[in-house]
């Protein structure tokens, strides 16, 4: 069974320094959250984990495909409840790519086939928030 293990050190003030198989991950707040703005909130690292977790399945389903592609990029947008535990409720994914118009359907799929079968972190997201994409052809 695979499993994933960090290790997170205190740096002071509200600020964390994980060892994530070798990589530096400084984790903190921005100064109105009352820390000093060393590293990025542990809420937006969700978010990049989701970006990056489709990001990876889309280039190599499309890869697979042999599409040939430019301009990949992926926004989240998250909206965080009001009250606390703040916690994303509603999150959209959109992908922004350049192909040639005969390869718009197999982006569709790739990224339906990245959210509802390969990628895990899209999937932990549904456990609490509403979850949609949307993609831009430029």
């Amino acid at each position: 069974m695979a499993t994933n293990t960090i290790t997170s050190v205190y740096q002071g003030g509200v600020a964390f320094k994980a060892d994530v198989k070798g990589h530096d991950v400084i984790i903190d707040l921005d100064k109105a959250g009352g820390g000093n703005d060393l590293g990025t909130s542990p809420k937006i690292l969700m978010l990049v984990s989701l970006a990056g977790c489709t990001g990876l399945d889309v280039v190599g389903i499309l890869n697979k495909m042999k599409v040939t592609f430019s301009d990949l990029s992926i926004n989240v947008h998250a909206h965080l409840t009001e009250v606390d535990p703040k916690i994303y409720d509603e999150v959209t994914v959109t992908y922004t790519i350049k192909v040639h118009k005969k390869d718009e359907g197999k982006v569709q799929k790739a990224v339906t086939l990245s959210q509802d079968k390969y990628c895990g972190v899209s999937e932990m997201f549904r456990a609490f928030a509403k979850l949609s994409h949307t993609i831009i052809f430029i």
